[in-house]
C-alpha cells in the first residue's frame, strides 16, 4: 500500500504594487505528477534552508515562473524523474538537488529547463546536481537560453549524462567571476553567460556527452568529465571574447 503526503502551504501578500506567493512542498508517494505555475515576482517554491521536498518514483514535475526575483529550491528523491522548467524574467535562482540523502540514485532523469523564451531574461542563477555523491543513470539534461549574464551550474555524477546546451546572447563581453567545478563564486552581470558543467562516474557505452550551441560573445564555460571512455563534446561557438575549458579524462 503506497502512503501519500502531500503537503502545500500558499501565502500570498502585496508588495506593492507585486503578488508574491511562497510555496513549501514535502511529498512522499510514487506516481506523482506536480504542475506550478506562478506570474509576478519575488515568488518562491522552497527556500535555501527548508527546500520543497519530493519523494517516490516515477515522478513528473514541472514548473513555469514568469517575472523577476523568484526564487526555486527543490529536493528530489526518486528514481524516475521527469520535469519542464520553464522561466521568464530577470534575477530569478533555482536549485535542484537530485537524490540528496535518498538513497536510490535518481536514475532515469529527464529535465527540460528553458529560460527566456520569446524574449531575453537576463542575471538568472541555476544550480542543478543529479545524483550528487551517488550513481545516478540514464540522465537526459536540455538547457535553452535567451539572454546574457545567466550563470548555470551543473553536477552530474553518473553513468549514460547526455547534456545539451543551447544559448542566444546578445552579449559582446564577459562579466562576473568562474571559480567552479562546484566550489561555486560563480557570478555574472550582464554580459555574456558562465556555463559550467561536471560529469563523474563510468562511461562506455554511449555514456559521457555534451553538446553546446553558443551564438553571442562574452560567455565562459568550463566542461569537466571523466572516464572510463565514452567523453563527448559536440561544441559550436559563434561570438566574439569566449572563454573556454574542457578538460576530459580516459
Amino acid at each position: 500500500m503506497v502512503k501519500r503526503l502531500l503537503q502545500i502551504v500558499l501565502f500570498s501578500f502585496v508588495l506593492s504594487p507585486a503578488l508574491a506567493n511562497d510555496i513549501y512542498i514535502e511529498q512522499v508517494g510514487d506516481s506523482l505528477d506536480l504542475d506550478i505555475v506562478q506570474d509576478g515576482q519575488d515568488n518562491v517554491i522552497g527556500t535555501s534552508t527548508t527546500a520543497a521536498v519530493l519523494e517516490g518514483g516515477s515522478m513528473t514535475f514541472s514548473i513555469t515562473q514568469t517575472g523577476n526575483f523568484n526564487t526555486i529550491a527543490a529536493t528530489i528523491k526518486g528514481v524516475n524523474y521527469e520535469g519542464t522548467w520553464d522561466f521568464s524574467g530577470d534575477s530569478n535562482t533555482v536549485d535542484m538537488l537530485c537524490d540528496s540523502t535518498g538513497g536510490v540514485n535518481c536514475d532515469d532523469v529527464k529535465v527540460d529547463i528553458t529560460v527566456g523564451g520569446t524574449n531575453l531574461s537576463d542575471s538568472n542563477d541555476f544550480k542543478v546536481y543529479v545524483g550528487e555523491t551517488a550513481d545516478a543513470e540514464g540522465l537526459i539534461a536540455s538547457f535553452t537560453v535567451d539572454g546574457d549574464g545567466n550563470v548555470f551550474d551543473v553536477d552530474v555524477d553518473g553513468t549514460n549524462a547526455d547534456i545539451t546546451v543551447t544559448v542566444d546572447s546578445t552579449a559582446t563581453l564577459a562579466t562576473g567571476t568562474v571559480t567552479s567545478a562546484n566550489d561555486a563564486t560563480l557570478t555574472s552581470g550582464s554580459g555574456g553567460n558562465i556555463i559550467d558543467i561536471d560529469i563523474d562516474g563510468n562511461g562506455d557505452v554511449n555514456g559521457h556527452s555534451v553538446t553546446l550551441d553558443i551564438t553571442g560573445g562574452g560567455s565562459v564555460y568550463s566542461v569537466t568529465q571523466s572516464g572510463i571512455y565514452d567523453n563527448t563534446v559536440d561544441a559550436t561557438f559563434d561570438g566574439d571574447s569566449q572563454t573556454v575549458d574542457i578538460t576530459q579524462s580516459d
